[in-house]
């Protein structure tokens, strides 16, 4: 594939079309880096760049920030770790946070460092691929619909954006609900009813917890002592 037209990488960032026998779509030259994800990380690294005056490009797969913590979440989620340690660069939390703050606190500190250092991610952006171009030393990076281009690449997807469930025997047989915790939200629907846990990290214990707070009956299961 090929743009029909080729700006110079100094060039301010603009969209030119782009062509082929089997799709079109518009070419972004970028100015600084890709960053691929609009989580904690990915909104950081951008916010410090605009410290430095190096603009960037954010793309998001979803339409919101942080859309782990706003949509992949269980209701009583919280920090596992005080405060400061989880702080992003350049600004801290609000002083009137607790020590841990809740997922809901959490996602207003998002959005604020967003607004306040002008992170505007390009959302709604699903990378479908990222390829290096050795000869040109230019970073191509395709989305459904726009081809971006830049000499930097960076991946800030995070470690838990896709949920893992393993292939237990029997479970095709079993007729009762059998949900992964990132659609989990509450256990206010499991009241009088028996929930096998599997797994006791985190989110294990936290969803167990939930479900006896509702009156449920958890069971859990561990892969090893």
């Amino acid at each position: 594939m090929s743009c029909a037209a080729s700006p110079s990488l100094s060039s301010s960032s603009s969209s030119t079309s782009f062509s082929s026998s089997k799709e079109q779509r518009n070419c972004v030259w970028a100015q600084g880096p890709i960053i691929v994800g609009a989580g904690p990380s990915g909104i950081a690294v951008a916010a410090c760049l605009s410290q430095h005056s190096i603009p960037s490009i954010i793309l998001e797969r979803s339409d919101c920030i942080a859309s782990l913590w706003q949509n992949k979440t269980y209701d009583r989620l919280k920090l596992h770790l005080p405060k400061n340690f989880c702080e992003l660069p350049l600004m801290g939390f609000p002083e009137t946070f607790p020590k841990y703050p809740t997922k809901y606190q959490f996602i207003t500190y998002m959005e604020s460092y967003a607004s306040h250092f002008k992170v505007q991610p390009r959302f709604n952006q699903i990378v479908e691929c990222a390829e290096f171009d050795s000869a040109s030393q230019i970073w191509v990076v395709r989305t459904q619909d726009f081809v971006y281009f830049s000499p930097w690449l960076i991946v800030a997807t995070g470690e838990n954006a896709e949920p893992m469930i393993p292939r237990i025997l029997g479970m095709e047989k079993f007729h009762g609900d059998v949900v992964h915790t990132s659609e989990y939200k509450s256990g206010d629907g499991y009241k009088n009813k028996k929930v096998l846990v599997v797994g006791c990290g985190n989110s294990g214990m936290e969803v167990s917890l939930d479900l006896c707070r509702h009156n449920a009956k958890p069971f859990m299961v561990a892969r090893n002592t």
